[in-house]
């Protein structure tokens, strides 16, 4: 995924302060790992960004993956997202900006949205109630329009029928 040239400096420079802080050094591997997961798409998993980084340097081990991912995620340059289908995901973090998730329980497609109404009205509530919220998570769990299209198409239901009663 494209990022603005302006964030990813913003988000490294988060990083530099935060790795300077612990008395971390910036490796090879750790640079490599983390332009990568600057490069990559959001939700991205620990697998999918170890097998982006093998690609170019295919010394590069699992636990190195993880561990900078948990780097990433303690300083608040990514945040890990859980949506039920076992994996951790990770997504470039921004506390200025917030979105929601839709996820196709069928494919397992990710998409974001941003609705201001609904932070409008989570605000409300919040304040009825008396409670001060300090974040929130908004996933919706459905079929995407792909995967209905799909389950629509005759020529599948026949296929499914098929394989069916050949099992």
């Amino acid at each position: 995924m494209d990022h603005a040239p302006a964030e990813l400096k913003h988000f490294r420079s988060i990083l530099k302060e935060h790795m300077n802080k612990k008395g971390l050094r910036s490796t090879e591997q750790r640079r490599l790992i983390i332009e990568t997961f600057f490069g990559a798409d959001n939700h991205v998993s620990i697998e999918e960004l170890l097998a982006g980084v093998r690609a170019r340097d295919p010394r590069i081990g699992y636990a190195t993956v993880y561990r900078t991912l948990k780097l990433l995620a303690e300083c608040g340059v990514a945040s890990e997202r859980r949506f039920g289908d076992g994996l951790t995901r990770y997504e470039l973090g921004d506390d200025a900006t917030h979105h929601d998730h839709l996820i196709c329980v069928q494919c397992g497609a990710i998409s974001e949205f941003e609705e201001p109404r609904i932070e409008e009205l989570q605000e409300r509530v919040a304040k009825r109630y008396g409670f001060s919220v300090r974040s929130h998570k908004h996933e919706l769990y459905g079929v995407c329009a792909v995967c209905q299209t799909r389950d629509r198409d005759p020529r599948r239901k026949v296929a499914r029928r098929t394989s069916a009663s050949l099992r």
